[in-house]
């Protein structure tokens, strides 16, 4: 394989269009855009350890808020009743649904936890000075867990289902309902702060 040419590594190609372009010079704050959509290719000015793993660290505070507190709360005819994040996935199962429930698992917990244990994963370690090993690997596995990630569609049902028995009984929104909401925008944010150009500078 033949040697890379002087500043290759400055060589990235444009996760929304694939253009393939050289980065320019970092200014000292601010984002570095696509020449051809103008997608976000690269951020300065911010820690490329601490940022992502405080986000990470918060997303599993939320997340825990999320599974231990009530989602909603029924009231209808003097009776209430409350549900939660996982007994719902459970009823799914019991009610003959396991694709739905499998499905369901996996974008609103599997996927999320994944994301944040791998986040935890590749930046606490290099937050305590040390390489993680399989990062390539790793960070590859973040990319690809990211799209499973789907807690804004299950909120969105949430929301739908609710307004529509509205009519019928009194809503009440759980703590677990304002914290799976932080907890997309907190995943959104993470998103955003992964850099593995430079991760790789860092370490190398």
């Amino acid at each position: 394989m033949p040697d890379l040419a002087p500043h290759d590594h400055d060589l990235v190609a444009c996760h929304e269009c694939d253009l393939l372009q050289r980065l320019p010079p970092e200014p000292p704050r601010g984002c570095v855009r696509c020449a051809r959509c103008s997608a976000v290719l690269h951020r300065v000015g911010r820690s490329i350890i601490d940022a992502p793993l405080a986000l990470a660290l918060a997303g599993v505070v939320l997340f825990v808020l999320s599974t231990l507190y009530p989602l909603i709360e029924v009231r209808l005819q003097g009776s209430s009743d409350t549900t939660y994040l996982l007994a719902g996935i459970a009823a799914l199962y019991q009610q003959g649904m396991p694709i739905l429930a499998t499905l369901v698992l996996i974008t609103t917990v599997l996927a999320p936890v994944g994301h944040l244990v791998l986040l935890i994963y590749v930046h606490g370690a290099l937050r305590l000075g040390r390489r993680p090993s399989g990062l390539p690997a790793a960070l590859r596995l973040i990319q690809a867990v990211m799209p499973w990630s789907m807690l804004e569609i299950f909120l969105l049902g949430v929301i739908v289902a609710s307004v529509k028995l509205a009519e019928q009984a009194s809503i009440k929104p759980g703590i677990a309902a304002w914290s799976l909401g932080l907890l997309v925008l907190v995943l959104a944010a993470a998103a955003t702060q992964v850099h593995p150009r430079r991760l790789w500078q860092r370490i190398r």
